[in-house]
């Protein structure tokens, strides 16, 4: 089951369980979507993978178990654990690729 990490690990935007702009690396990396566009060129610092749109988890219980009551959003703050000043070097060796080809 997904976290749904609430910020993003780059510029520390709030990014609550129903955000629009929250984008997710296969490892669940999250980012909002301005700094996947304009700083990381759809490469996730940590992994190299692409990114998504965070799918957004209901908050109703449409379904016995689930729903944001049964499965809450996670309120542990991530942050980059990496230099963000190696961060060009790094999108810019691999952002030619496609996230299929890396």
């Amino acid at each position: 089951m997904l976290d749904i990490r609430p910020n993003c690990e780059y510029c520390d935007k709030d990014l609550p369980a129903d955000a629009s702009d929250a984008m997710i690396c296969s490892y669940e990396c999250t980012f909002c979507a301005v700094c996947v566009e304009t700083v990381l060129e759809n490469v996730c610092p940590n992994c190299g993978g692409g990114f998504e749109i965070r799918p957004i988890r209901p908050r109703t219980a449409f379904r016995p178990g689930t729903g944001l009551s049964h499965a809450p959003a996670s309120a542990h703050r991530v942050h980059l654990k990496h230099d963000p000043a190696a961060l060009p070097a790094f999108v810019d060796k691999i952002k030619s690729l496609s996230p299929g080809e890396r």
